[in-house]
């Protein structure tokens, strides 16, 4: 079982996620959407496309941009779709 944590709290656990350049990428239905606000932020990575971004709210502290996904990933990326992956301080592991 694999899990995220930030701020002292399991934001997501599973036992299927998807590893991609180093990058747990969870299915969507294992991470807590409550902790989860949408962010404007994008970035575009050659071979699988436009990521989009999440803010993570964890118990009054907010750490932004810190989870990512890719909504129409490149066909080279099929696997990461429903996915989300985080970075920025949340420990994945």
């Amino acid at each position: 079982m694999v899990e995220a944590r930030w701020n002292g709290s399991v934001i997501a656990r599973s036992d299927d996620t998807v590893i991609v350049e180093g990058n747990h990428y969870f299915p969507a239905d294992s991470v807590d959407a409550a902790v989860l606000r949408p962010s404007s932020t994008t970035s575009i990575c050659p071979w699988k496309g436009t990521a989009h971004y999440y803010s993570v709210h964890v118990s009054d502290a907010e750490n932004p941009d810190a989870a990512w996904y890719y909504p129409d990933p490149k066909a080279a990326a099929e696997e990461i779709r429903g996915r989300i992956a985080f970075w920025k301080g949340v420990v994945v592991g």
